[in-house]
């Protein structure tokens, strides 16, 4: 395998030197936009050479608009499939299943001899938000929208990153979900304090009753709860488990309290979490 390049350097480069060049020679002038957004290591700027294992490579998001991504999208797949090289800076472009369940598709990087199954999802701005968020952050985000959504998802939409936004709607959509507005901002600090407040008696609680596991998993429950906390404070969504800890402590806070947090964790007995 070639040398680790970071994802979204490596989904940046596919698009201008393979990706655009095939696009402006079979439609030229046609207004779109393109980026890594979504899920995948590499958006939230974590990936290292072991997320290769799936879904990671050379990919990313190509946006039309509505009609066009109806008129065009079906042959501009099938051309891309065809005409994208085999390998891109050492990497396939080719991503095969890693599982025969039909309702399974998580793909992994494989040379192939035929037609590419590519990584570049051609759809519109609306029907890709809505699929990610369960809303369009064009037609206005709702109180309901703000609380309903993920923090996980929400950060997959404004990390990343947009190599072009012929369309004018990526960067727009993106600031409108940049952050909750200040009210609701609020609201979401105290229900995580209101999350730390109902159990963290209950760490003394199960000990006293000699259930030192029971103690030790309440413990790292509001351990994960006060990393969250930490993050919503410094305007940071926080991420899913996988991520969490790395999120926290590149945070103005992760530093001082990381090894606090730690020696809780490792504790044996309930006195010392």
């Amino acid at each position: 395998m070639p040398a680790f390049l970071p994802g979204l350097e490596l989904s940046r480069r596919f698009y201008s030197d393979a990706v655009r060049p095939l696009l402006d020679e079979a439609l030229p002038g046609l207004p779109h936009s393109a980026a890594r957004l979504g899920s995948g290591s590499e958006v939230l700027g974590y990936d290292t050479a072991r997320s290769a294992d799936h879904e990671w490579g050379p990919r990313l998001q190509l946006f039309l608009r509505p009609e066009d991504a109806e008129t065009h999208g079906p042959r501009l797949s099938a051309l891309l499939s065809h005409r994208l090289p085999k390998t891109f800076l050492g990497h396939p472009t080719h991503f095969a299943r890693t599982d025969d369940d039909p309702g399974t598709d998580i793909r992994v990087m494989t040379s192939t001899a035929g037609p590419v199954h590519h990584r570049v999802d051609i759809t519109d701005p609306a029907t890709w938000f809505t699929a990610r968020l369960g809303f369009d952050p064009a037609q206005g985000v709702t109180t309901a929208d703000w609380l309903a959504t993920p923090t996980q998802r929400l950060a997959e939409v404004t990390a990343g990153a947009v190599f072009h936004d012929g369309l004018d709607r990526l960067t727009p959509a993106r600031t409108a979900v940049g952050w909750y507005p200040h009210e609701i901002w609020l609201y979401v600090l105290a229900c995580q304090w209101k999350r730390v407040s109902q159990e963290e008696a209950f760490v003394g609680r199960c000990g006293e009753v000699g259930d030192e596991l029971g103690s030790a998993i309440v413990a790292a429950r509001l351990i994960r709860d006060l990393m969250r906390l930490s993050l919503l404070m410094n305007r940071r969504y926080p991420p899913y488990s996988k991520w969490l800890g790395t999120a926290f402590t590149a945070n103005p806070q992760g530093a001082a309290l990381t090894p606090t947090l730690t020696a809780a964790l490792a504790a044996t007995d309930w006195h010392r979490s």
